[in-house]
């Protein structure tokens, strides 16, 4: 079963919460803001800042997380549910996909190579992506999920074809 256990104070101690389907709103199960440590087996949880998934998003993947970048800060949990095996996604130089392509399946680093603060658009094919403003995992991130054709970052992202890293998130092996 795939499931996020939350608590209120780093190290896994405090209060706890666990949970093993979508959370729209932690404040009406008064939890809202309080989350310090969390640990996750099974698939990615995303844990936005605002509640109905809203506002800067962290992604979690499986494994124990004795603090969070961000404590006290989490108002809404999603869990992923779609397929991370296989991942793959297309990005294009220029808007409406159009121009030069790139097809990446696995993490990369855009900062060493011709793409580097030229992507515009892209399609997902499989997986569920991060997508980085710098290299590194660094600066602003979004998610790209599958079946995503964003057609111009700069109206859709104001990513202003800045990407320079991307990579998928890692399915877990739920109990």
């Amino acid at each position: 079963m795939n499931r996020i256990t939350v608590y209120e104070r780093a190290n896994f101690e405090g209060l706890s919460r666990e949970f093993t389907c979508d959370v729209p709103d932690l404040h009406e199960l008064d939890f809202g803001d309080c989350i310090a440590s969390l640990k996750v087996v099974g698939q990615p949880w995303i844990a936005y800042a605002d509640p109905k998934y809203e506002g800067e998003l962290h992604a979690f993947e499986e494994g124990e997380y004795p603090s969070v970048g961000r404590p006290n800060s989490f108002s809404s949990l999603r869990l992923v549910h779609h397929d991370l095996w296989d991942p793959q996604i297309t990005l294009y130089e220029y808007p409406n996909f159009q121009g030069a392509c790139k097809v990446v399946t696995e993490e990369t680093n855009l900062a060493y190579g011709y793409f580097n603060d030229r992507v515009a658009s892209h399609v997902v094919q499989r997986g569920v992506w991060l997508l980085y403003q710098h290299p590194g995992r660094g600066g602003w991130h979004c998610l790209a999920w599958p079946g995503e054709r964003l057609a111009d970052y700069k109206p859709e992202l104001n990513f202003q074809a800045r990407l320079s890293h991307l990579r998928p998130l890692r399915p877990g092996q739920p109990l």
